[in-house]
């Protein structure tokens, strides 16, 4: 078919699922509906009803379809596509340079608010270390309005989509800093509550298996170390200077990574370290208290 005969909505989407089915993508219907909402400017719920309408699709709409098609059957991420990745209430501006944040990262970003809130302080303090797209600490700062949060960021790159995201989702509670989280927040040593990290955790020598990590994730936000948990080694010490007496680690790792985060952050002096699952009930997240 060529780009300018008649197509309505629904054969675009079957056709475009097909496409990105045979490329190897498992939630191709879901992405092509995004896809098309992304294009026709619409949510995914409206463009499901203008399917049952019967809705045609224009000549330069069907060219715009295809076009993004195109682009995620190359396994380029759906995010990078539509600009946009949700996480918990928000939506992020993410892109090339930051990696885009999952939804396992949802169960940590949980304990951390569930232990900010939780806190006996009328403006606890709560830091992000290694903020990436800004996404654990504006989940903090917006689901605890009454906290502080600090995050930081090493990479130029993901710092300016943080900066993007802090500037539209905030209400002046969250200070962005750029540096490395080994030293960027000295000055808040002891004050801190709530420790949270998604550090890098992959191996040297592993290889992810999905292109869209392998080809488009920056690397520095993916590997740590031979074993992948020497950014972990670090964020444990870097913890202990900065959290008070009973404040909280809040740490994501691999599902095979949880006794070695344990076994790190108990023989640093954290106490009660315990690991939790996610929703499809792999080992995801690790918290501790400091004594």
């Amino acid at each position: 078919m060529t780009t300018d005969s008649p197509i309505t909505l629904r054969a675009a989407l079957e056709a475009g699922a097909a496409e990105l089915t045979e490329a190897g993508i498992l939630d191709a219907v879901v992405d092509a509906e995004l896809l098309a909402a992304h294009v026709l400017d619409l949510s995914r719920g409206a463009v499901q009803a203008a399917v049952v309408t019967g809705r045609e699709l224009s000549p330069p709409e069907r060219s715009a379809f295809d076009e993004v098609i195109a682009r995620r059957a190359e396994r380029v991420p759906l995010q990078h596509i539509t600009g946009l990745a949700p996480f918990r209430h928000l939506e992020l501006a993410v892109g090339p340079g930051v990696f885009v944040p999952r939804p396992e990262t949802e169960i940590l970003a949980q304990f951390a608010i569930d232990a900010l809130a939780a806190t006996p302080s009328p403006h606890p303090l709560a830091v992000d270390l290694g903020t990436g797209s800004g996404a654990i600490a504006l989940a903090m700062a917006t689901e605890v309005p009454h906290a502080r949060v600090v995050a930081v960021e090493r990479s130029a790159d993901a710092h300016r989509w943080a900066a993007r995201n802090v500037a539209r989702l905030t209400d002046g509670n969250l200070e962005l800093r750029h540096g490395s989280f080994a030293d960027a927040l000295d000055d808040l040593a002891g004050t801190v509550s709530v420790v949270a990290s998604n550090p890098p955790y992959v191996p040297a020598g592993a290889i992810p298996r999905d292109p869209e990590v392998r080809l488009h994730d920056p690397r520095e936000a993916l590997y740590s170390g031979e074993d992948g948990l020497d950014d972990i080694r670090t964020i444990s010490q870097v913890g202990l200077r900065l959290a008070h007496a009973g404040g909280m680690i809040v740490l994501e790792h691999g599902e095979w990574q949880g006794v070695g985060v344990r076994e790190i952050l108990t023989a640093d002096g954290w106490l009660a370290a315990a690991t939790h699952p996610d929703l499809t009930h792999r080992d995801r997240v690790t918290t501790a208290l400091h004594p």
